[in-house]
């Protein structure tokens, strides 16, 4: 028999629940489909993002090589290549992993359809999440819409199953032999996907990734508090490694694991977060285009465009603002608590609609994840499940002062400040911001006020 493995945002070869299928089922091949459908919607041709998938397809084909295998890298949409592919070479099943965005379920479904109609199988499994919507739910079998009963739930869930994680791993066994001089990757690559090489902050591949979770391990213990310092190196850096794949959500579980730390259980929280917002864009497609709590829609914004610029450029005269968003600009990458310090002063200072911030984000971010893209500026903007109150207001001043206090982080990215310490760094005389922070506090609270009525 002949399995096609297709891979997505599962970019590694092990502890691959699809892989794993394939294999056991007969001589398998594996391919990757760089989507037209997505790709044409990327206005900026120097995307890091592409960049770091091809780093992950890279490894990959130089680990099926020694094997005598290759990988099959197409370009076009996923719903006529991966049939036509399927039937050249005789395929009997195709494996992939679960996907819960609405586009991948909808694109998922395209392609089982045809392949169908090719008397090809197709089938997909449980993989990018240790629990899927059905299995944590509330006694009336209901979908959680808060996240520590949630977590509780989830936590309860894991022990009655004695803390079980399955293993993926296996040998590479059944891998079809052959040379595909045909692949993209062996040629002139970034031409024929229509984008420019850019090389991203951090390298893509499972080897780079195994190293980060490596050095993490080692100073996990310290995460609770360390986190919210951007000047040190207190966070995993491991997100974009598990959005592409290059880690399991298995391998991140197990490293949670080794320490009783409340800095483990801190980051073991956060992981099951990942879990809560795919559960819920799994249940609520609606949030894309939509506020969660829908009532938030008839808020009437009044943000100015050009304060959204500057606030994109890192120019809104608020010193720790400025230097998250040049950062970001200049890296693809923001720290946790510069990404809730950030959004909120767009959302309930400069009063501009949380959606211009999310596709901003979605833009730039090289960890995208629409599901924790949309959960945390829905939570920024309290319009999305278990948010935070509309009245609770990050005060960049205070924020700035608490977790960067001797501006290490500010004079990095805004050297033009580095001359000031003390509270004139976090808030010169000099500088005058574009907005009254107090005056548009009690703007964004008379705002908001259609919600509470």
């Amino acid at each position: 028999m002949k399995s096609l493995c297709w891979i997505r945002r599962d970019l590694r070869l092990h502890d691959h629940a699809a892989l794993s299928a394939a294999l056991a089922y007969g001589e398998t091949r594996i391919v990757f489909v760089f989507d037209s459908h997505i790709l044409d919607k990327l206005k900026n041709k120097e995307d890091r993002r592409i960049t770091f998938i091809y780093q992950s397809l890279v490894e990959i084909e130089e680990a099926l090589q020694k094997k005598g295998s290759s990988l099959h890298v197409l370009y076009g949409k996923p719903e006529e290549e991966i049939p036509k592919l399927a039937a050249s070479l005789k395929i009997n099943k195709v494996f992939v992993n679960r996907d819960y965005e609405p586009y991948a379920k909808e694109r998922d479904e395209r392609v089982g359809k045809k392949l169908k109609s090719l008397d090809v199988e197709f089938e997909s499994f449980k993989d990018q999440v240790i629990f899927e919507k059905h299995q944590v739910v509330k006694d009336d079998r209901s979908i959680y819409k808060v996240f520590t009963p949630y977590k509780n739930k989830w936590l309860e869930t894991f022990e009655t199953q004695d803390k079980n994680i399955p293993d993926y791993q296996g040998p590479l066994k059944n891998l079809a032999v052959f040379k595909n001089p045909e692949s993209i990757l062996t040629h002139d690559f970034y031409p024929v996907i229509g984008f420019k090489e850019t090389l991203p902050e951090l390298t893509g591949g499972t080897k780079a990734a195994l190293k980060r979770l490596k050095n993490f391990a080692e100073i996990m213990n310290d995460y609770k508090e360390a986190r919210d310092y951007p000047a040190i190196p207190g966070t995993s850096l491991l997100s974009v490694y598990i959005r592409f794949g290059n880690l399991s959500i298995r391998d991140m579980l197990r490293s949670s694991l080794t320490s009783r730390s409340e800095g483990a259980k801190t980051w073991l929280s956060e992981l099951i977060w990942r879990e809560f917002y795919f559960m819920i864009l799994d249940s609520h497609p609606h949030i894309v285009k939509e506020s969660f709590k829908r009532d938030y829609d008839k808020i009437k914004w009044l943000g100015k465009p050009e304060h959204f610029k500057a606030w994109c450029e890192g120019a809104t005269g608020v010193p720790i603002i400025d230097a998250a968003m040049r950062c970001f600009n200049a890296t693809g990458m923001m720290h946790n608590r510069l990404r809730m310090i950030v959004a909120s002063y767009l959302i309930k200072i400069l009063l501009v609609n949380w959606r211009e911030g999310e596709a901003y984000f979605a833009e730039k971010l090289l960890d995208f994840d629409l599901s924790a893209n949309n959960g945390g500026w829905q939570w920024s903007s309290s319009s999305g499940c278990d948010a935070q109150p509309y009245f609770r207001i990050f005060n960049p001043y205070t924020q700035s002062e608490k977790f960067d206090a001797k501006g290490e982080f500010i004079k990095q990215w805004c050297p033009e400040l580095a001359h000031l310490s003390g509270k004139q760094l976090h808030r010169p005389v000099d500088v005058i911001p574009i907005v009254s922070y107090e005056k548009n506090r009690e703007r964004f609270l008379q705002m908001y006020a259609v919600i509470k009525s």
